[in-house]
């Protein structure tokens, strides 16, 4: 295990449905002995019904996310450990939930309520230290979804996974609060291949590093 600058709280990895967040995060947090904190899909009430019927359930669903994702940035500020976090605050605000209003699957009230909400939310807090994007193709996003075979992204379409990447893409190009990574997942294998994953580790150590 290596260590890491001490002063480095809170890392988060972002990415599209599918783009691979979850595996690197734990495949850094092994490497670097920081803790992970998963986007909450096992228990979350609201996902299954959301994509069952996202007109009905998109503000219950949103709502929870950005609760859930506020309560761990204040746990990894207030804590002793370094944090990789699995999906940010910033894309429920920034992409997911303006894409659910332009697709007319979240109406106006709502999506304004919701926004004030975040606004108010994220002026209490700080971004990451270091932000890592995960860009990834509709090809690769798909092979992915596919081969972890989760009941509930079965009814997802092309479409929505190509509105969510458009949106990533305009958002990182002009994400200014602090310092980013971009790593294109169409180009490396970082659950089989151990040198790719290495390649990634290497980027991320002179990131941190470097930051202080």
């Amino acid at each position: 295990m290596q260590k890491s600058n001490p002063l480095i709280k809170h890392i988060a990895v972002a990415g599209n449905i599918g783009a691979g967040k979850t595996t690197l995060s734990e495949r850094l947090a092994r490497h670097f002995g920081w803790d992970v904190h998963y986007e909450d899909t096992t228990n979350n009430p609201y996902l299954s019904d959301f994509y069952d019927d996202m007109h009905r359930w998109s503000f219950n669903l949103q709502i929870y996310f950005l609760n859930s994702r506020y309560q761990q940035i204040l746990n990894i500020r207030n804590g002793e450990k370094t944090v990789i976090q699995d999906r940010t605050i910033f894309e429920d605000a920034y992409i997911f939930a303006p894409n659910l209003h332009e697709m007319g699957l979240m109406g106006r009230r709502d999506f304004e309520n919701y926004f004030t909400l975040f606004k108010n939310m994220s002026a209490q807090i700080s971004p990451p230290d270091l932000l890592i994007y995960l860009q990834a193709s509709i090809p690769t996003l798909v092979k992915h979804i596919h081969s972890r075979g989760r009941s509930y992204e079965g009814s997802m379409s092309l479409d929505y996974l190509k509105r969510l990447n458009n949106k990533y893409d305009d958002w990182i190009e002009g994400y200014h609060e602090g310092p980013l990574l971009v790593i294109n997942v169409d180009d490396v294998d970082f659950e089989k291949s151990p040198e790719d994953l290495g390649k990634i580790i290497e980027l991320v150590d002179s990131q941190i590093n470097g930051l202080f």
